[in-house]
């Protein structure tokens, strides 16, 4: 009998999907949206006033019926589901983008392509050699400089490979983006911005 050979890290990546596909990706090096939970409680907050204000009107113009109850909460669950935010995330070659209904997966060191679809900056498509696509906010790269380094790692890997053979515009307008954020960022914190503003003011 031959022996079985395993081969541990992101070569899983190939086959699998949910909750049992997951426990093989390397746990440690993962990065996440550091703005999920916060976009989340919005959302839920969001419904929750939304359920909220219509069984008021309802008790207060006496139409309040089992019947309109579960109306209002299938409206107030369809608005909780349409202001879910992705949850992205990504290690070392590979990238995640968890949506209610699913999760789509790529291969970040073997992408073959990277736009924007329909010309909008709103939406960032990957797409890897294995055939996987995701889809994402660029504004969730530009607020999560951590994210976006490890993505910008790994497409540089996909170039050096051969798989992403053409430049891409979007991502050059995310790192342009980035780079400004952070410039600014810095030009706050060593309190050149007030002292800008003050000269301005004079």
């Amino acid at each position: 009998m031959g022996r079985r050979i395993h081969r541990p890290g992101i070569g899983r990546l190939e086959g699998g999907t949910g909750a049992a596909h997951e426990r093989h990706l390397p746990q440690a090096s993962q990065v996440c949206d550091r703005r999920w939970a916060g976009d989340l409680r919005s959302a839920i907050a969001c419904a929750s006033a939304f359920l909220g204000l219509l069984l008021l009107v309802d008790a207060a113009a006496g139409t309040f019926t089992p019947a309109r109850v579960a109306l209002w909460s299938g409206l107030a669950l369809l608005l909780f589901l349409a202001l879910f935010p992705q949850r992205v995330t990504a290690g070392q070659g590979w990238l995640a983008v968890r949506t209610p209904l699913r999760t789509h997966r790529v291969r970040t060191d073997r992408l073959v392509s990277v736009r924007t679809p329909g010309g909008t900056r709103e939406r960032l498509v990957l797409r890897d050699a294995l055939g996987g696509r995701a889809e994402l906010d660029p504004q969730t790269l530009v607020a999560n400089p951590q994210l976006w380094h490890r993505v910008d790692t790994d497409i540089r890997v996909a170039a050096a490979q051969g798989h992403l053979c053409q430049p891409s515009t979007a991502l050059s307008e995310v790192s342009e983006r980035i780079d400004r954020e952070t410039a600014w960022a810095v030009f706050k914190m060593s309190g050149l911005a007030e002292e800008s503003d003050e000269s301005s003011a004079h």
